[in-house]
């Protein structure tokens, strides 16, 4: 049984389209796409019609017994007109759904709550490495051909935070394979395209394993697929040796009073934690001179392409920790 309302926000707008696109197909079922769905709203860059919505969703369906009302860039609704949306959603009439999809803005406080009581709200969060992994888990359980564990890891490390291909790809599967198919690593590679971007988080965590190879891997799908430029990569890496030039010297007994100095949470400061000690003090002086010259050379300093600047600095920061690991390990 669908809810009378719902509300679907996130912070993928390619990722929102598609669980839009889903509950659509759950909602409408079998009925004619033409006749249950009415898109209702404003044009880009105006504000939204609230009269036509309510309109919509108080007119009985005709020829149907379903009316579906989308409202996209549900951000845009005026506070003054809220509380017209909130009557609706707290009286729906019992052949109508409401899908109210976030875009344009902050959905305002009173709508949310009144559909969260009332209706359903479907939050698509991709922005932790967590979250990432649960909604691939989801998706590939649902999928039409299955994918077997290597595949499917596979899968999840090439696209990266690009979950937005994941849906084409399943779907190019099932074509070139039959709904049902198991896939394995031979039959998903030739499909795969272009590695997508990863966070920027996994470019420190390489260099801070003194892994070299994958660190300079990391980087290029950043500037790559990710559209980061040089400037924004050394504002990564500067950030990452700034934490630990925070704690160098500081008297901090674990993580939480690491979490305290850096204003971040307990997991990530602990790994900077982690490498300030790894490191010591005249390493990391060492990678503040590196940083400082090479935003020097990327803004007109140097002849080198920025690109391969950054590359060169990748290359001296990962193997700061690759030396230190190799002589811990000769003692």
């Amino acid at each position: 049984m669908s809810a009378s309302s719902y509300l679907i926000k996130g912070d993928d707008v390619s990722l929102v389209a598609q669980a839009v696109r889903d509950l659509l197909t759950e909602v409408v079922g079998d009925r004619d796409h033409s006749l249950v769905v009415e898109e209702v709203g404003g044009a880009p860059g105006e504000d939204i019609n609230v009269g036509a919505v309510v309109d919509a969703c108080l007119t009985p369906p005709f020829l149907i017994d379903r009316r579906v009302v989308i409202v996209r860039d549900a951000g845009r609704l005026l506070t003054a007109d809220v509380p017209r949306l909130v009557d609706v959603v707290q009286n729906p009439l019992p052949s109508t759904v409401l899908i109210l999809v976030g875009g344009g803005g902050t959905v305002p406080a009173a709508l949310v709550k009144a559909v969260t009581a009332h209706g359903q709200v479907n939050y698509v969060s991709v922005a932790k490495a967590g979250d990432r992994k649960a909604w691939l888990q989801e998706h590939l359980r649902a999928a039409p051909v299955k994918l077997e564990p290597r595949a499917a890891q596979l899968l999840g490390e090439h696209v990266g935070e690009d979950l937005g291909r994941v849906e084409g790809l399943l779907g190019a599967l099932s074509a070139a394979y039959g709904d049902g198919a198991h896939i394995g690593v031979d039959e998903l590679e030739p499909y795969l395209g272009e590695a997508g971007t990863v966070a920027r988080y996994e470019l420190t965590d390489a260099i801070n394993r003194g892994d070299t190879e994958g660190a300079l891997g990391v980087l290029h799908r950043m500037l790559d697929a990710g559209g980061l430029v040089p400037i924004q990569i050394l504002g990564t890496l500067h950030k990452n040796v700034s934490d630990m030039l925070a704690l160098d010297g500081a008297l901090v007994s674990g993580e939480s009073e690491a979490a305290q100095i850096l204003g971040m949470s307990a997991f990530p400061a602990k790994k900077v934690l982690e490498q300030s000690r790894r490191l010591g003090s005249a390493k990391i002086a060492q990678a503040i001179r590196w940083l400082a010259e090479a935003d020097l050379d990327v803004k007109g300093g140097s002849a080198l392409p920025p690109e391969l600047i950054v590359e060169i600095l990748v290359a001296r920061l990962s193997r700061q920790t690759r030396a230190r690991t190799g002589a811990g390990s000769r003692r």
